[in-house]
């Protein structure tokens, strides 16, 4: 027996003629390149968080739950190469790569898209071999385009913040209905599975108490890969609210007018977006006044509520470490940078950085209160020193993000010293090599993904 749904909105028709029916020329060339940027930022940190803790066991768990007999339906787990389902390959390297926080981010939705998408483009390009490189960006695009707007949607209409998985996996949904070639129905029921079955898992609670659970983009990753496969098979879903609710209509309107891909913020720290303008600010004045940590004495943080919710003291495990305030604050104050290391091991407990957490204040400000999240993510610091010297930063929005966007050579640069240690100096370089190139009308992505899959 068939089940009436209501008829399509708008919304949903705008977004399935986009998803499905668009090419790479109707996409901006500026907005192609910027996904070549941002798939290779997601794949830096993808890598540098295969030999994490938190990776292994996503991978484990991956085979251990979601494995298929089907080599059709299977695909080789990203920087491991062992196979999983597709779904738990996608499911793998989202948790992974969620478990470094040094992924990219847009304002609007407190979230992030990289860290579920690109994985399911690897995951699903397994099976193209003949997918060009311009397609494999257009179907990126549509990942963020579609999973921005779901997020934005879901966010002003329920009364509680939840983590990226509850709207990315919708970007997973149309990026993975573009490339398997579904149709507007199928890609309608997939949607509203996705939504439905999204882990609105309650963002706030992560933050006061850090887990491997971070920002729920692993089960984003699965669920949107999950729901494509069963919409194939006939399983109905549809609709999903966020796209196709009255009161979600606005946050679609602007489709293919906005490149939200654009808009991204990319990290130059593994920690919570939340504490990122503080550290530049430390960073800001370290340089400026050429500040011995040693002879600190106060060091007071003003910001919105959330960023001073984040974990005050020394953490014990890297998940608090990303998830802190004061913790990357002391370290770019100590040593003037902030990598892997410093937020695992040995890192973890360095008495310099702890005498300087333990003279951390932080204050919620009411005027970064105003401009949050819109506007960015804006704190300012102030340092006292032991002769009674006060140096202040001033009021800062978190670096990296639209208004103030790094370039190509910046997070080039960034990605070869997170990827270059795991992968080595020649594979991290010839995957920086063949994801710039993925623009060119000569590229495939199979170039990517041969180098992709191997274990590091």
């Amino acid at each position: 027996m068939s089940i009436a749904i209501p008829t399509p909105s708008n919304s949903f028709t705008r977004l399935a003629d986009f998803a499905l029916r668009s090419g790479p020329e109707d996409i901006p060339a500026s907005t192609m390149e910027r996904a070549a940027l941002l798939l290779l930022d997601t794949l830096g940190i993808c890598a540098a968080s295969a030999p994490m803790e938190a990776g292994g066991i996503a991978r484990d768990t991956a085979l251990a739950l979601y494995g298929t007999a089907d080599p059709a339906m299977s695909a080789p787990m990203l920087f491991d190469g062992r196979p999983a389902s597709r779904a738990g390959a996608a499911f793998a390297a989202a948790t992974q790569t969620d478990n470094l926080d040094g992924h990219d981010g847009y304002n609007p939705t407190k979230g992030h898209i990289g860290v579920a998408v690109a994985p399911a483009l690897s995951v699903l390009a397994q099976h193209l071999p003949g997918l060009t490189g311009r397609e494999a960006l257009a179907a990126l695009v549509v990942g963020y385009e579609v999973a921005g707007r779901a997020g934005t949607a879901l966010h002003a209409t329920v009364s509680d913040y939840h983590t990226s998985g509850a709207w990315n996996a919708l970007g997973v949904v149309a990026l993975a209905a573009r490339l398997r070639g579904l149709t507007d129905g199928q890609l309608r029921h997939a949607l509203g599975i996705a939504e439905y079955h999204g882990p609105r898992s309650q963002m706030m609670r992560e933050i006061a108490n850090p887990t491997m659970l971070h920002d729920g983009s692993g089960m984003g990753a699965l669920v949107g890969l999950s729901s494509v496969i069963m919409a194939e098979k006939g399983f109905t879903g549809a609709p999903a609210i966020t796209l196709e609710a009255p009161e979600a209509e606005s946050h679609w309107a602007d489709l293919c007018k906005v490149w939200q891909t654009e808009l991204q913020y990319v990290k130059p720290y593994p920690i919570c977006r939340w504490a990122h303008a503080p550290i530049d600010g430390a960073k800001l004045l370290r340089a400026r006044h050429g500040i011995d940590h040693e002879k600190i004495a106060r060091i007071t943080i003003r910001s919105f509520a959330e960023s001073i919710a984040l974990y005050p003291g020394m953490p014990d495990h890297s998940a608090r470490a990303q998830y802190a305030l004061a913790f990357p604050v002391a370290w770019m104050l100590v040593n003037g940078h902030i990598g892997l290391a410093q937020i695992s091991g040995e890192g973890l407990a360095d008495p310099r950085v702890a005498r300087l957490v333990a003279l951390t204040e932080g204050v919620v400000d009411a005027r970064h209160q105003a401009r949050f999240p819109a506007q960015g993510r804006w704190a300012d610091i102030e340092i006292e020193m032991q002769d009674g010297s006060v140096y202040e930063s001033g009021d800062l929005n978190a670096s990296g993000g639209p208004d103030a966007p790094f370039d190509a050579a910046t997070i080039c640069g960034k990605y070869m010293s997170f990827a270059a240690p795991v992968l080595g100096e020649a594979r991290a370089g010839a995957l920086r090599d063949a994801v710039l190139a993925l623009p060119r009308t000569d590229a495939l992505f199979s170039d990517v993904n041969t180098l992709i899959t191997p274990a590091p």
